[in-house]
């Protein structure tokens, strides 16, 4: 399936929930921007959390995470690392790398509490300068696609109504 036709597909779907186009692409907006953090498997959690935030949709909340997918992430996590790197005065990377040490391996003995410290202390100096990359990332993607989808779907639930008026 071709990227046009997938994403028409969408729009059709989500010009057809009984909200405004309002709420529909605020939702959608709260799905991308969440896209953009650092935390992934927690994306549609923190995507319906946000679109309550923001009285959107939470159906379009989930559909807008697929913003970030295989394909994408890599660019989102590149861009983000680094903007977030420039915020904070560190170096640009083209590349992400967190390392473990090989100790790593037998810290499960210690307890769950020296591993999941030990894996913090591997992953934060990643993960704040996604963090704080991501969030203006994220807020100029959303807005960006905010407008687009709220012009979509009211493009399409016009259509609709004028179809359903001309039929009867």
């Amino acid at each position: 399936m071709g990227v046009k036709r997938a994403w028409h597909y969408i729009m059709h779907r989500i010009a057809r929930i009984r909200v405004t186009p309002h709420r529909l692409a605020i939702g959608f907006a709260a799905g991308v921007f969440v896209s953009f953090t650092p935390f992934i498997g927690f994306h549609f959690i923190l995507a319906a959390l946000t679109a309550v935030l923001v009285r959107g949709n939470l159906i379009a909340s989930v559909i807008g995470t697929a913003v970030g997918n295989p394909i994408t992430f890599p660019f989102i996590w590149i861009a983000s690392y680094n903007l977030g790197a420039l915020f904070l005065g560190l170096a640009a990377k083209d590349k992400l790398e967190i390392h473990l040490t090989d100790e790593s391996v037998g810290i499960w003995n210690d307890g769950p509490i020296a591993f999941l410290q030990m894996l913090w202390n591997s992953v934060e100096p990643v993960i704040m300068p996604m963090l704080l990359g991501g969030i203006p990332l994220g807020v100029f993607c959303a807005a960006i696609c905010y407008f687009f989808v709220r012009s979509t779907v009211q493009e399409l639930k016009s259509r609709r109504t004028f179809r359903r008026t001309t039929l009867e």
